[in-house]
């Protein structure tokens, strides 16, 4: 797949999405560059492994800070269901904008979850679970081998 909205990186996210997410994440990049904002996705599905990782970071002396409350297992980002998105002018990242919550609003819009809803706000988070699945149940349909989707 390419997309000329789309980087390297982005695109190989995108690919790690279950196939019913992928045209939802690509949908918000379209959606917000009509909008004159330019977003890329930089995080799609995680292994176990680097969640953990990710859960790690400055808890118990590691560097960094505190980026998310899930462990391995217990992300969305786990299930190819959960990706995120980063603003971005030119190359330059750009951590915190009131672009974000517009972003949000067009996620919204597509049928997605977002992470700025939630009392611990991650504005960057979409997903995708319509039948709202926990991540205990994610686990045991994996395990089941039944779909997520």
């Amino acid at each position: 797949m390419t997309d000329p909205l789309l980087d390297k990186r982005s695109l190989k996210n995108l690919e790690t999405l279950l196939p019913q997410v992928r045209p939802l994440a690509l949908a918000l990049v379209k959606a917000a560059a009509e909008k004159g904002i330019s977003i890329q996705i930089i995080s799609g599905t995680r292994t176990y492994a680097e969640q953990d990782a990710l859960y790690a970071q400055g808890r118990n002396g590691n560097p960094g800070q505190i980026v998310t409350r899930a462990r391995g297992g217990y992300s969305n980002h786990n299930f190819g269901l959960a990706f995120d998105c980063g603003l971005f002018e030119g190359k330059k990242y750009i951590e915190e904008s009131p672009s974000y919550k517009i972003v949000g609003q067009l996620g919204k819009a597509l049928g997605l979850s977002w992470g700025g809803d939630w009392k611990f706000a991650d504005e960057p988070h979409f997903e995708y679970n319509p039948e709202r699945y926990t991540t205990a149940q994610l686990r045991q349909r994996t395990a089941d081998g039944l779909p997520l989707l």
